[in-house]
């Protein structure tokens, strides 16, 4: 009962000192002084902590009782949303700060001049461009640029087992694939016809490479349908951007790709694919039986819409059928997966749940699925989960922007039972409080933070490093693709805000790895019936061989021939607009 009596003592001491000022100068602390001495109690906090000492800040336990307490004191019948401000008794939100323009805080953050704007997307856009253009100099037709050494990286054949580097580079120019979009968000056409012609010229995928599924997919798969979805969009957002005979060459390779990676899919007890596979040859006798939630559950955007260009559907159903399959061993307790399985047995290996590596983008893609392809079943998973991250992840006050207590946090807990696992979050999940959408000019100033900060610690001789240590700024001798797919692109449109991206009459979604793609009716219609393929179809799913010619996939297995289903898709989409 000791504690009891402090807090009560000091609630009294707050209360004697306020009438004190108040009988001294009639207005009391609202008078304006600025005492150095801030007593910051909140008397919100001690009632709900003296009525009910035993609330579970751990489950969704102590959210209800907040919001019960806001229901029976102000009468409202509902949640309390981030959009309300001061009226009906509610404390106004933290943005008040910036409405005054008041104090030193506001007067810097509160707005962002349009020059300085344009001076933070012309450096985004160099920085783009030492970065590619040294790549091309010194690492093309390698998968990625050494920035220190001004040497190119390719997969590591004498050490197999590094994966690290293995599973991303695969032999392929991983870095000028990844990169095509950028350059028309860039706006620069006359470069990315370059970039599409090498592309069509040199790379091959029929290369003795064991990569990651999942790299794959967003990194290459995902560019190659995305520059082939902009190069022959008739709405053309980046003004005339169409290549003279262009033969869906792009579609073509991604097709390929995607054949040889659906070996990862056969002969999993599970339906959840194997983790990596080799090109050439299928997956390794050695490979093991885990993988994480995100490597496995986040291939249905590209492999979706690869399935809806050419009229098959297998491509999009063994990925929808691994998404059902990790839905399907979410805890009954709590609703939240694990961050690693085994694809054999269904067992959760890794019980961690959050919102960072291994996870995040398949949350992301149970979203962006629904809005491309229109499937029901997508956003009622969507919204289940959002549902059990809110009630087990998320920490901080009720609302986002008022209210007493600490700004929103996504911790990581046992799916299980929502306890905290450990006491450290990754910047992918230190993200997810950011995504629930502000406009506030706060954020611009956090981007040129952020750019400058590149700029300043990772620029080296021929690019931009990795850092190993982000206090000591040690660096590691690599620019990966995404620095180019992703960082520079994001940072970019960030200050560019007349961008087609943001102008245009089209909507568009961004992949996980940043790749640009329409939201389009076509997307929303398949060339073939549901019932169309049943578990046991897995058995007529091309095969991988080691031989090249048996490697391309039979025609008889299509409506039409490739081609053609793709012109019929061009007619169907002219006819649209």
């Amino acid at each position: 009962m000791q504690w009891r009596s402090i807090v009560v003592g000091l609630l009294l001491l707050r209360l004697a000192f306020s009438f004190i000022l108040w009988l001294t100068f009639g207005l009391g602390p609202s008078w304006g002084f600025n005492f150095p001495i801030n007593f910051n109690f909140s008397l919100h906090k001690i009632e709900l902590f003296g009525e009910k000492v035993g609330a579970d800040p751990r489950s969704g336990a102590w959210l209800r009782h907040l919001a019960g307490h806001h229901h029976h004191h102000h009468g409202q019948g509902h949640p309390r949303t981030c959009s309300q401000t001061e009226e009906h008794g509610y404390k106004k939100p933290y943005l008040r700060f910036f409405e005054d323009g008041g104090d030193e805080y506001a007067k810097k953050y509160s707005f962002f001049p349009e020059k300085l704007k344009a001076e933070m997307r012309g450096m985004a856009r160099d920085m783009f461009y030492f970065g590619y253009e040294n790549y091309m100099k010194y690492a093309f037709p390698e998968d990625e640029l050494n920035p220190i050494d001004c040497q190119g990286r390719g997969p590591d054949v004498l050490n197999p087992s590094n994966i690290n580097i293995n599973d991303v580079l695969g032999n392929y120019s991983l870095t000028l694939i990844d990169t095509l979009d950028t350059l028309l968000v860039l706006g620069n056409v006359s470069e990315f016809h370059r970039a599409v012609k090498l592309v069509i010229d040199t790379v091959s995928f029929d290369k003795d490479s064991t990569v990651q599924v999942f790299e794959a997919n967003i990194r290459i798969l995902g560019s190659l349908i995305s520059a082939h979805i902009l190069l022959t969009d008739s709405k053309q957002p980046f003004g005339n951007v169409g290549l003279e005979d262009y033969d869906n060459e792009l579609l073509h390779l991604a097709h390929d790709l995607a054949v040889r990676l659906l070996p990862a899919f056969e002969n999993t007890g599970t339906g959840i694919p194997y983790p990596r596979v080799n090109l050439k040859s299928g997956v390794p006798p050695d490979t093991i039986n885990e993988t994480c939630t995100a490597g496995a559950g986040s291939l249905l955007v590209e492999f979706g819409i690869l399935s809806r260009l050419i009229g098959d559907s297998t491509f999009e159903w063994v990925a929808r059928r691994a998404v059902k399959a990790l839905w399907n061993l979410r805890s009954n307790e709590t609703g939240l997966l694990g961050n690693v399985v085994n694809i054999q047995t269904g067992q959760w290996v890794g019980k961690q749940s959050g919102l960072g590596a291994g996870m995040d983008s398949f949350y992301e893609y149970l979203l962006k699925s629904y809005i491309l392809f229109g499937e029901k079943e997508d956003y009622k998973m969507f919204k289940a989960a959002y549902e059990s991250i809110h009630n087990h992840l998320r920490r901080g006050r009720e609302a986002c922007n008022e209210g007493e207590g600490d700004p929103p946090l996504y911790v990581n807990v046992n799916m299980f039972n929502g306890q905290i696992m450990n006491t450290w979050i990754d910047s992918l999940q230190a993200f997810f409080p950011g995504l629930q959408a502000t406009k506030n000019p706060f954020y611009l100033h956090v981007g040129m933070d952020i750019l400058q900060s590149i700029e300043k610690y990772t620029k080296v001789r021929c690019g931009y490093a990795t850092l190993h240590h982000v206090v000591d700024k040690s660096k590691e001798d690599r620019m990966e693709s995404f620095f180019l797919s992703e960082t520079c692109k994001y940072l970019y449109l960030l200050f560019d805000e007349d961008n087609p991206l943001h102008k245009s009459e089209s909507k568009y979604i961004f992949t996980t790895e940043g790749h640009v793609v329409p939201i389009d009716k076509r997307f929303r219609e398949k060339q073939w019936n549901d019932g169309e393929l049943s578990d046991q179809d897995m058995t007529n799913v091309p095969h991988t061989n080691t031989s090249n010619c048996d490697r391309i996939p039979d025609e008889r297995r299509y409506a039409l021939p490739l081609k053609s289903v793709y012109m019929r898709q061009i007619d169907h989409m002219v006819g649209l607009s």
